[in-house]
This record gives C-alpha cells, sequence and structure tokens, in this order.
C-alpha cells in the first residue's frame, strides 16, 4: 500500500508543478508578444527533445531486436545441433541392436541410450545457461 501512496504522491506532485508553472507563465507582467514567443520556444524545445527520445528509442530498439535475433538463432542452431546428434545416437543404437552383429540386451541398450542421454543433458544446460545469460543481459540493458 505505501508504494501506491507513494506513487500517487509523486503523480500529484508532479501535476500541482505543472499547474503551478502554467499559472506562473500567465500570472507574469509580460506583454503577450513575450508569452507567446516563450510558449513557442518551450512547445518547440519539447518537441526537439520528443524527437530525440523517439530516435533513441527506435535505435535501441532495433539494436536489442537485433541482438535478441541473434541470440536466438545461435539457441535454435545449438538445439538443433543437438537433437541431431541424440536422433543419430538413438537410431546407431536401435540399428546396431537389430543387426544381430553385436547381441545386446535390451538393459544393455537402455544403458548406452541412458549414457548419451546424460551426456545431452549437459548439452541441454548448456543452452539453458545461455537462455540465462541473454534474459540477464536483456535486463541489464533494460536498466542502462
Amino acid at each position: 500500500m505505501s508504494d501506491m501512496n507513494t506513487k500517487d504522491f509523486v503523480i500529484g506532485t508532479l501535476i500541482g508543478g505543472i499547474v503551478g508553472a502554467c499559472s506562473a507563465l500567465l500570472m507574469a507582467p509580460k506583454s503577450g508578444r513575450e508569452l507567446r514567443g516563450e510558449l513557442s520556444e518551450g512547445a518547440y524545445s519539447a518537441k526537439e527533445k520528443t524527437n530525440e527520445l523517439t530516435n533513441d528509442a527506435y535505435e535501441k530498439g532495433s539494436k536489442w531486436a537485433d541482438y535478441a535475433r541473434e541470440k536466438s538463432s545461435e539457441i535454435a542452431k545449438s538445439v538443433s545441433e543437438q537433437s541431431s546428434q541424440l536422433y543419430g545416437k538413438v537410431k546407431e543404437t536401435a540399428s546396431s541392436g537389430s543387426e544381430g552383429n553385436e547381441e545386446k540386451t535390451a538393459d544393455e541398450l537402455a544403458e548406452e541410450l541412458s549414457e548419451d542421454l546424460e551426456a545431452e543433458q549437459e548439452n541441454v544446460d548448456s543452452v539453458k545457461e545461455d537462455v540465462r545469460d541473454l534474459h540477464a543481459s536483456t535486463e541489464e540493458k533494460d536498466q542502462t
């Protein structure tokens, strides 16, 4: 609840400051021409600042999109390679068991496959770590 009260206080302070600044401008003993000139300059300055912020936001957004695209491409490639390797190992294990050249029991085949899966789990953990790193780096960039 204190967060909401703080937020309301900050919003109220900002609105009060804006209203106070506007009334000070309008009540100031200046000619209409001077006041209109200052208001025009202020509006132009605000417009320029808004354009700068918009351009910065587009630029940063583009950089983030490129970075995310690059990282997701790397992760997808890694996952694809790992899954094709695992598929190859499973296929190889299954075919070696059915060829009859090596008589293996189901337990032996399961043991080999289990060992291969454990090795692949390390690769999966590596991909998960890459995803965590990507997430952490985007949060760091977001804060800057």
